[in-house]
């Protein structure tokens, strides 16, 4: 062989080399989050719900507070009020509730309480319980449940 066409060879073994098929790499389907709420419930004169966020594993509980009806028409917004949250989340049969205690100023606009997130397993069912307290007024907690399906 002639030192061109060897040249040549060498150069197109070298390309033959460097070209790599393209590996489809896994679309990884990203987990979608699903979201649901309990019934809501009054306390403390106020409507009441616990929700859940579910990702894959990974559950967060929540408690929102806002006004159980509209403002009267013409009526100013309502006083603020002093209240007494609690948050507890529970993997039922596994583990004692994990509980949070906090204490919000209530002063007519929606508000939420959030737990940290957790995981549990799959098949297991989680229980969500959100209590709102204000002097007089003891709390009425309201309760969600989530079975995990994966």
């Amino acid at each position: 062989m002639n030192r061109l066409a060897l040249l040549a060879a060498t150069a197109m073994g070298l390309t033959l080399c460097t070209i790599t098929p393209a590996a489809a790499a896994p679309s990884a389907d990203p987990i979608e989050t699903v979201a649901s709420c309990g019934n809501s419930g009054l306390q403390a004169g106020l409507a009441t719900r616990v929700c859940a966020e579910v990702t894959g594993t990974t559950i967060t509980f929540y408690g929102k507070v806002g006004l159980a009806g509209p403002p009267s028409p013409g009526n100013a917004q309502p006083a603020a009020k002093e209240l007494l949250t609690t948050l507890s989340v529970e993997v039922v049969g596994a583990a004692p509730p994990q509980t949070q205690v906090k204490p919000l100023l209530f002063t007519g606009a929606t508000l939420e309480v959030r737990a940290a997130a957790g995981t549990a397993p799959c098949g297991s069912t989680v229980r969500g319980t959100f209590g709102v307290a204000a002097f007089p007024r003891a709390a009425a907690p309201v309760v969600h449940e989530v079975t995990l399906t994966c």
